[in-house]
């Protein structure tokens, strides 16, 4: 009988969640055949068998949150010894006396007959019931034992409300009349890892600002050029080469902190950019590797498809790894200028506000130019503030003089 654990699906992740199960009891199991869809911190993932057999037992039902290394299930590879038959007499032989055997245990209740009081629900299901007005003591429970899984709250139908017969409670109402939304394991991530860093993370931001008119009209061209072709290049396209080649003149600032002895920079050789993406399940950070020595065509063609993927929820751990700076663009929703926070162990992120059309005089003569601002937030242990404004005075001069970006 082989044990299947809970899996590490990547380097941040602490519990999953079963989001569905792909076999069933008695289902015949192949090595590669999809067991079972796993909600991490970062995506929802499919888990794969290693062994053959016959899966008996399913112990972590749908919905259900688990520590990694819990047992979720159970397999029959054929390998288990059977345990030989007691003899006819009854009697065990021992070496030494010992007392009689206890009589055997009842046979446990059926999971209908289980008394109401003592009905058995993980955390995440006693909590939802909360939040619903739901008594478990209505609900029948259909997972291992009679223990009752989310699945038994949707079927339960439309919140019960538990009859009061207590005195009311001195409590007074809500006048807001919230409605809870519980944490998924993604945006649960999200909460920790971004509280940790706005309260370990000593920052600072800086912020430039760089006349785009060149840079549109030059993406335009290109546009026009590639007329027909799937792929069209985007203001943020163009960022993320232009960041990418400011990140290799300014290794400094593709860099992260580690604690190591008395603390340390690490300065990163290749440059991955992180694209914060609003995927379904909230913020999710897709790296395009080695964005530096791509052709914007090719940047264009990996983003298009890593959002494709945060959309569908299929991104995979490596497509979410090993990023070296991240940017956060809010341009598209006309947002002008915001900090963003660091996403650790990453030293640096840049937040990309919308382009403005603004008055500004050139050669005495009042004109209309088009600009675009970028704040960095940088960890000032490994960062200090002239080498933050340095790359970003390099942003804003690739920014404004576009064809160094695409050539």
């Amino acid at each position: 009988m082989i044990d299947i654990l809970m899996p590490r699906l990547s380097d941040t992740m602490t519990e999953g969640a079963i989001a569905a199960w792909h076999k069933q009891p008695g289902d015949s199991v192949s090595p590669g055949d999809v067991l079972v869809e796993i909600e991490t911190d970062k995506a929802l993932m499919e888990q794969e068998a290693y062994d053959a057999g016959v899966l008996v037992e399913i112990l972590v039902a749908e919905g259900e949150n688990v520590a990694i290394g819990t047992p979720i299930a159970r397999l029959d590879d054929g390998h288990d010894e059977v345990s030989p038959a007691p003899p006819a007499t009854g009697v065990t032989p021992a070496p030494v006396p010992a007392p009689a055997p206890a009589p055997a245990p009842a046979p446990a209740p059926a999971p209908a007959d289980i008394a109401p009081e003592r009905r058995t629900a993980t955390p995440l299901v006693r909590r939802l019931a909360r939040e619903r007005g739901v008594d478990l003591r209505d609900v029948s429970g259909t997972g291992p034992g009679g223990r009752i899984v989310r699945a038994d709250l949707e079927a339960a139908g439309a919140p019960a409300v538990r009859a009061q017969t207590d005195a009311p409670s001195a409590a007074t109402p809500d006048a807001r009349e919230p409605r809870g939304v519980p944490f998924d394991a993604v945006r649960q991530a999200i909460a920790s890892r971004l509280t940790t860093s706005a309260t370990t993370v000593p920052s600072f931001t800086a912020t430039a600002s760089a006349d785009v008119g060149e840079l549109l009209s030059l993406r335009a061209q290109i546009n026009d050029a590639s007329a027909g072709t799937p792929t069209k290049i985007s203001v943020n396209d163009l960022m993320v080469r232009a960041t990418a080649i400011a990140l290799r003149q300014h290794p400094e600032i593709n860099a992260s902190y580690s604690p190591e002895g008395r603390g340390q920079t690490l300065l990163h050789s290749r440059v991955h950019i992180g694209i914060a993406v609003a995927s379904p399940v909230g913020l999710v950070v897709p790296v395009v590797r080695d964005a530096d020595r791509a052709a914007v065509s090719t940047v264009a063609a990996a983003t298009r498809e890593l959002i494709a993927k945060a959309g569908d929820r299929t991104l995979t751990t490596a497509e979410m790894s090993d990023g070296t700076f991240t940017i956060s663009n809010l341009g598209m929703f006309g947002i002008e200028h915001f900090t963003a926070i660091i996403n650790p162990p990453q030293g640096a992120i840049l937040a990309v506000g919308g382009v403005r059309h603004e008055l500004a005089l050139v050669d005495g003569e009042v004109a209309s130019r088009s600009r675009l601002r970028v704040t960095l937030t940088a960890d000032h242990r490994i960062i200090d503030g002239a080498a933050a404004a340095r790359f970003l005075s390099t942003l804003v001069a690739l920014l404004e003089n576009p064809m160094r970006i695409v050539v």
